[in-house]
């Protein structure tokens, strides 16, 4: 695709360097579905529910792992199962193994018997949810991208070119002994340049391509067991970077960060190139709650989200990195004390829900349909939408723990949870729509190279010459920023300058900046508290 003119609003003041590339255009976003009728006159408390971001959501997950989405038909009685169902979003799987459920986007199609030839389930259920009313969120398991027992057999699949027997050239995370798979399962290594550009643009071609609602982030984080990230490449990175020699412990904590860092650099990159094409499409995250929930952001810190998985996901909501945060809240009540954990993960997103510059990010509590009974699912999406939280279920092909268990075929699982959530007082009872907007991004994204170590340097940006956000560079040299206030800024990097504005929504592409010798720009002082 060729590059469009450079943004007559770029006033770039050399300090020797040359000009740069330029940046990349904004894509208006689709029209929301329209608004149902108003309903009965609620409580005061149910009020006070309805205002919280996200509280009107309510979900299924579609998964590709089976029947639902490879063929005309399917698609069709899936559609229709989620309207009879009374749900006003579908979160389909468009990526699942670096493959997509589609035909436009930067990934391979899946190689899959069961699909049609020709078809395109993403553009299919898409164009059909909407016209429904129910929205579609994409989403893509970013990192988890094959399975040794249903390979996908495209040549063009990363697997060819950049799996475990390509040398150097290998994208995989690895544990210190080498090995890559975690049960039948690869995953690519964040920390791999290569890798996250790979993913960073499989994500941006399903917003550039298809009319969906948003993109939703999965497998954003390194395998269970935390010691992954062994790959040659990236420990040479890690070294460069923090000048610390040898090989890190799985538990060291300056190695831990690092990674953490890399993954919340990736969601970073996704999110802001995803925004600078539309706006107004939803970023949102299926987020980690293992075991039991911390009650402060100290004991977050302490948490196996935190230090196995590396995923910091309170920092992408309050660096407006998402729109949404559906929490993985998996759980069984029958199971006790997990329903106590339910309810503290939602308490606590809840705490870190508000952004610093005031805006709330949407939250939905995700449940384990399958791992439960339909009375339990509906007492769970109750106790969400009672806190103020959205609800959704995962998943529609197994809708029960029954379904799971093979003792139910599906249709009869979809009937009795269907049964459950709309009786009266179900979280269905009434289907409403989820028509709100996601909160406001104002940010830039830009790059510098030229640079010996692109990663790693400090860009600061300043309003009438004080600094008033500060950030790192990643590998490939990107920074930015989503939570501005609008109006002229000045960007600094390496002692040199550029201007630009703020947009009232969205997020400006800035072009390239050639850095010919890094220089140090002393960091910001601590906030005030």
């Amino acid at each position: 695709m060729p590059r469009p003119p450079l943004r007559a609003l770029l006033l770039p003041l050399l300090l020797g360097v040359s000009a740069p590339a330029a940046a990349q255009s904004v894509a208006p976003a689709p029209a929301a579905p329209a608004p149902a009728p108003s309903e009965a006159p609620q409580s005061s408390a149910a009020q006070s529910s309805l205002v919280q971001p996200g509280s009107a959501l309510r979900g299924l997950w579609i998964d590709a792992f089976g029947p639902g989405l490879k063929t005309p038909a399917q698609v069709k009685q899936t559609v229709q199962d989620a309207a009879r169902l009374g749900v006003n979003t579908l979160f389909v799987q468009a990526i699942r193994r670096a493959d997509c459920l589609c035909r436009r986007a930067s990934v391979p199609p899946i190689s899959d018997a069961d699909l049609t030839p020709g078809f395109d389930p993403l553009d299919a259920i898409t164009a059909q949810a909407h016209a429904r009313g129910m929205r579609v969120i994409a989403w893509l398991s970013v990192t988890g991208v094959a399975n040794t027992t249903v390979p996908n057999t495209s040549p063009d699949h990363l697997m060819r070119a950049h799996g475990p027997d390509a040398g150097r050239a290998s994208w995989l995370a690895r544990r210190p002994d080498g090995s890559w798979l975690e049960g039948k399962d690869a995953w690519l290594d964040a920390a791999i340049p290569d890798a996250a550009e790979y993913m960073t643009q499989a994500a941006v071609s399903l917003v550039r391509h298809y009319p969906v609602d948003g993109i939703q982030l999965d497998r954003i984080r390194y395998p269970d067991g935390g010691a992954w990230g062994y790959d040659p490449k990236v420990l040479a990175r890690y070294r460069a970077e923090t000048g610390r020699p040898g090989t890190p412990a799985p538990t060291d904590p300056t190695w831990q960060a690092w990674k953490r860092e890399q993954i919340t650099n990736l969601v970073r990159r996704i999110a802001l190139e995803v925004k600078a094409v539309r706006p107004d499409a939803w970023i949102s995250a299926a987020t980690i709650t293992y075991n039991d929930a911390p009650t402060d952001l100290s004991g977050f810190r302490r948490t196996r989200t935190y230090t196995d998985v590396m995923q910091d996901w309170p920092t992408w909501m309050q660096t407006g990195l998402l729109d949404l945060n559906v929490l993985m809240n998996y759980k069984r009540d029958a199971a006790p004390p997990q329903g106590a954990w339910f309810d503290r993960w939602n308490a606590f997103a809840q705490q870190v829900q508000t952004r610093p510059d005031g805006q709330r990010v949407a939250l939905a509590s995700g449940t384990a349909m399958y791992l439960n009974a339909p009375k339990v699912t509906a007492a769970q999406a109750a106790r969400s939408v009672q806190a103020g939280l959205g609800w959704v279920g995962y998943s529609y092909r197994t809708p029960t723990a029954d379904v799971y268990g093979q003792r139910q075929d599906t249709p009869a699982g979809l009937g009795a949870v269907q049964a459950a959530l709309t009786a009266p007082g179900g979280v269905l009872n009434t289907p409403r729509p989820w028509t709100e907007s996601p909160v406001t991004t104002r940010g830039l994204l830009g790059r510098i190279t030229g640079a010996g170590t692109p990663g790693g340097q400090t860009v600061q940006v300043l309003r009438d010459g004080k600094p008033i956000a500060q950030a790192q560079t990643d590998a490939l040299g990107y920074y930015g920023f989503a939570t501005l206030t609008p109006g002229a800024v000045e960007v600094r990097v390496s002692g040199q300058r550029w201007l630009d504005r703020v947009p009232e929504r969205g997020v400006v592409r800035l072009p390239d900046l050639l850095v010919r010798a890094v220089q140090i720009i002393p960091s910001l002082p601590p906030a005030k508290p």
